[in-house]
């Protein structure tokens, strides 16, 4: 249960808690070879990647792909994707700062808009599941933006009020979802997003997690 009025992270999975950058470049790589185009570096996914995702892949094939051919690329990329998350491990000094957090009587939770039926034993395999009143993943089709679950997520947290919740993840869609509650964001660089696309949205951009959960400290004062 959450402290009453306490301070509230809501973590980001992919990208932020989870370094899972050469997966996910590996397995768009693989989605986009079944429709027989290039393959992008991180760099390139990092200056255009954006949600919904069939927006992203607009930008890099020049329009929308087709029904058929999104359901081809949505399907290549997470068969690749499981194979080979299992090579990557959690960002640098993640375990400390979540174990810091609640050891100072604050909440965190995890939204992700990874499968939550693949997110949970995931969580839990790291052995971090204790440090979270709630770990959502995503229910329904891929692709979308991560308002709506926000909403719902942060409607489900008892004992936590909106405005002092800061949300923390990698994408620019985190912080309109955050947005979209009344929450603070802060934007970590080590993730989807080049920091010139970030710091784009106005809220605070910060090159590691330690200084994230600084600036959450401060926003959520």
């Amino acid at each position: 249960m959450g402290m009453h009025g306490a301070a509230h992270i809501v973590w980001d999975w992919n990208g932020t808690l989870f370094h899972d950058n050469e997966a996910i470049i590996g397995a768009t790589n693989a989605a986009f070879a079944e429709l027989g185009l290039e393959p992008i570096t991180l760099e390139r996914y990092r200056a255009l990647y954006c949600v919904p995702v069939p927006k992203f892949y607009e930008r890099l094939m020049g329009r929308l792909p087709t029904d058929v051919e999104w359901q081809i690329m949505d399907e290549t990329f997470h068969r690749y994707y499981a194979e080979h998350r299992v090579a990557c491990g959690l960002t640098e000094g993640a375990t400390e700062l979540l174990e810091g957090w609640r050891s100072a009587g604050r909440s965190q939770s995890i939204l992700s808009m990874y499968v939550h039926d693949e997110l949970v034993p995931l969580v839990r395999g790291f052995g971090i599941e204790s440090h979270f009143i709630r770990v959502d993943g995503r229910t329904g089709p891929s692709g979308g933006s991560k308002a709506e679950h926000m909403v719902r997520h942060v409607g489900a947290l008892s004992g936590v009020e909106p405005s002092r919740v800061v949300v923390i993840g990698d994408a620019a869609d985190d912080a309109l979802a955050a947005r979209s509650v009344g929450a603070g964001a802060v934007l970590y660089t080590g993730g989807s997003h080049s920091r010139a696309s970030l710091e784009e949205v106005g809220v605070p951009v910060v090159d590691s997690l330690a200084e994230a959960v600084e600036e959450a400290q401060r926003l959520a004062a």
